[in-house]
């Protein structure tokens, strides 16, 4: 799939819709790669395009994987350099739907790595008591990758949050920490 994305990258942007309407979660795999790989081959014009897609298309990027694959390297490539706009993050973050949620805090992957982790960890403590695993999984990955750039930012948020949080959420932050480190977070 990704292949054929790549070598497609190019077509029009009424053909990307047209996958993404594909009830075939492969089409709509086709669809979302051919928006990442055309995002930063493009002018901002058409960036600004292909991010109104995506967020308008929201309800079929509807799963864990087309979200991972794709949220970063257009929502929050996007959001970069515009702290304004990042209001639409905390919107789906406080939404009901699943998928906007994971939008929300997997997009902030593209701040993580840029060393901006203010976001991130704002949206990952709106998310802290969400009750559905894929969230759980997410957040603790954001957290784990904030860790991966400054592992003091992260342990001051596990501090504040770890007897709170869901143990799937906490297992996925902590799984790089030593193993003494993580067994006092999993046993306090």
């Amino acid at each position: 799939m990704r292949q054929i994305a790549k070598k497609y990258k190019d077509v029009e942007l009424e053909i990307v819709q047209n996958l993404l309407n594909s009830p075939i979660h492969e089409y709509r795999q086709i669809g979302v790669l051919i928006l990442v790989y055309k995002y930063p081959k493009t002018d901002n014009k058409t960036r600004a395009q292909i991010f109104r897609i995506y967020l308008k298309n929201y309800d079929r990027i509807n799963n864990w994987d087309l979200v991972d694959i794709s949220a970063p390297h257009v929502v929050g490539a996007y959001l970069v350099d515009k702290l304004s706009r990042r209001k639409i993050l905390y919107t789906f973050a406080k939404s009901k739907h699943l998928w906007k949620k994971r939008i929300a805090i997997i997009s902030t992957f593209a701040f993580i790595r840029n060393g901006d982790f203010k976001d991130a960890l704002a949206i990952a403590k709106i998310l802290l008591h969400d009750t559905h695993d894929l969230i759980h999984k997410a957040v603790g990955w954001t957290l784990r990758e904030i860790g991966n750039k400054n592992r003091k930012e992260e342990e001051k948020f596990l501090m504040e949050y770890y007897k709170g949080m869901p143990r799937t959420m906490l297992r996925y932050a902590i799984e790089k920490f030593p193993e003494k480190k993580r067994k006092w977070y999993l046993t306090k």
